[in-house]
């Protein structure tokens, strides 16, 4: 399994009912396929995976599964903040046949220290066969997974990646100066892509990619291929449009731009709520440099 490229970080659409939108979440997985993404992630953050029950989060991977049929590793979301849940969690998924790995991320509001969090992922990893990609992001969880964490779960057997979304990257590169080379390093954050990948990062889990995919992944795959003259212009012309998809709490910036776009609406699950006007009139600037509308 050859992880590297760009991922996304997969919406997932609602109908105006609040109910998962199945024919929808087909229809976004094929196109990301079809226009360069090599890795998805449902139920992630951008998934919205907090507001959905359990019957909707398992069926959610399922139909990404089923869609994606091979053509792409797909590493599901599976994060809580007890233990024996995401232990739970993590065995329920491992019964979805076709399923590439596990997403998980810091057990969030308990605020473990490092060897809280040491033994929290090596307890999933333990449980299940399946390969797990880290998922460090302080910013939503309150935790901070440190390199040297990371490198004691690496020596565990199926711990392949990680999703690093600290913002932060000295600890990046600290991480990566030390890694073996069986870890997958993958930024987590659109703008630091590049910067990410320069110092020895893979790929890319994206937020942008949902309503640019094509872009996206050409971006990161001349990165990942040394072709950085074109890596650099790239980035250079999407990056206003990578920064704009937080302007105001994700996923709601990137569900307006795929309404505008004509690829979606803006449906979201409380407490997330749409984009105010001026965001909403902001992102279609945006597009509209791009030549996307």
């Amino acid at each position: 399994m050859n992880l590297q490229g760009c991922g996304t970080a997969l919406i997932t659409p609602f109908r105006a009912d609040g109910s998962v939108d199945e024919p929808a979440l087909v229809a976004h997985v094929n196109w990301q396929i079809a226009n360069g993404v090599e890795l998805l992630i449902p139920c992630g953050t951008t998934g919205e995976a907090a507001t959905l029950s359990e019957n909707e989060w398992l069926r959610v991977v399922e139909v990404t599964v089923q869609t994606a049929a091979g053509r792409v590793p797909v590493f599901a979301g599976c994060t809580n903040n007890a233990t024996y849940q995401a232990v739970l969690g993590a065995r329920k998924l491992a019964a979805v046949d076709g399923l590439t790995g596990i997403l998980t991320a810091n057990p969030y509001y308990n605020k473990p220290g490092q060897e809280g969090q040491y033994q929290h992922f090596k307890a999933i990893a333990e449980a299940v066969e399946l390969p797990i990609m880290l998922y460090n992001i302080p910013g939503r969880t309150g935790t901070n997974l440190l390199p040297e964490t990371v490198l004691r779960l690496a020596e565990l057997p199926n711990v392949v990646a990680i999703k690093e979304s600290s913002g932060n990257l000295l600890q990046i590169t600290e991480l990566l100066s030390h890694a073996p080379a069986s870890l997958r390093v993958f930024s987590g954050d659109d703008a630091l892509a590049l910067p990410t990948i320069a110092v020895g990062g893979v790929g890319l889990i994206s937020v942008a990619s949902n309503a640019l995919p094509l872009q996206m992944s050409t971006m990161v795959k001349a990165a990942v291929e040394g072709d950085w003259k074109k890596a650099r212009s790239l980035n250079n012309e999407l990056f206003a449009f990578m920064q704009a998809n937080f302007i105001e709490p994700s996923p709601a910036p990137i569900k307006a731009v795929m309404t505008l776009l004509g690829r979606g609406n803006e449906q979201l699950r409380l407490p997330m709520l749409p984009v105010s006007d001026a965001s909403r009139a902001r992102l279609e600037t945006i597009l509209r440099s791009l030549g996307q509308l």
